[in-house]
């Protein structure tokens, strides 16, 4: 396993290549080893935090048969097997920026019940999540709201709408900017993200 090098401007510039094959050739090559390296770094970390023996998963991107990825991602669940169906993190890159989730995507069959718990303890979830944090609704887009535009009420909404909406997903967690310096230093990185991830696996107790 490689040491992790931070990010670079080359990385977010291999969203920008065209064509499947040459973007996902791309992805493995200048991407992927380094998502490979995040995750085996922070699964015992996250496995202490939350309890749960976490295992990482790069994303393989397989069911593509057009179009090209527009980003990728390492995310960490309590099973072997996959991730989608259950609470988990993620870190990734879209072209724009970085992103750090915890993230409750569609396919998680304990969405009411996370969404009642998160309900139950809102007022305790917006003094835990710092106002600069993120929420979306949405893995599949780039574009998320920070806690401080949201408010509580906007949040709430968030946390109701994954119970009431079948394809509802919910998100909360970090974005940085591809021109962030932090990104180019390791150990910087290293250090904000799992900051990051002290608040997300708070997240994830208090839904499961």
């Amino acid at each position: 396993m490689t040491a992790f090098s931070g990010f670079r401007q080359e990385d977010f510039d291999v969203f920008a290549v065209d064509g499947l094959d040459q973007r996902m050739d791309a992805i493995k090559t200048v991407i992927r080893p380094k998502l490979e390296a995040l995750g085996h770094h922070f699964a015992p970390i996250l496995s202490a935090a939350t309890g749960d023996e976490m295992f990482y998963h790069v994303a393989k991107h397989a069911r593509r048969t057009v179009n090209p990825p527009a980003d990728t991602w390492v995310a960490w669940a309590n099973d072997k097997r996959g991730y989608k169906k259950h609470p988990h993190f993620q870190i990734g890159l879209w072209q724009t920026h970085l992103f750090v989730w915890y993230a409750v995507i569609y396919e998680a069959p304990a969405k009411d019940k996370i969404s009642q718990s998160f309900s139950e303890h809102l007022d305790e979830i917006m003094t835990l999540v710092p106002d600069y944090f993120h929420w979306s609704p949405d893995h599949t887009a780039p574009d998320s709201t920070s806690q401080a535009e949201l408010g509580k009420a906007g949040v709430k909404k968030l946390v109701d709408r994954l119970a009431q909406v079948k394809k509802a997903e919910l998100l909360c967690g970090l974005t940085i900017d591809r021109h962030d310096p932090v990104l180019a230093d390791p150990q910087a990185l290293l250090g904000q993200l799992e900051n990051t991830f002290a608040v997300l696996s708070k997240l994830y107790t208090i839904g499961r």
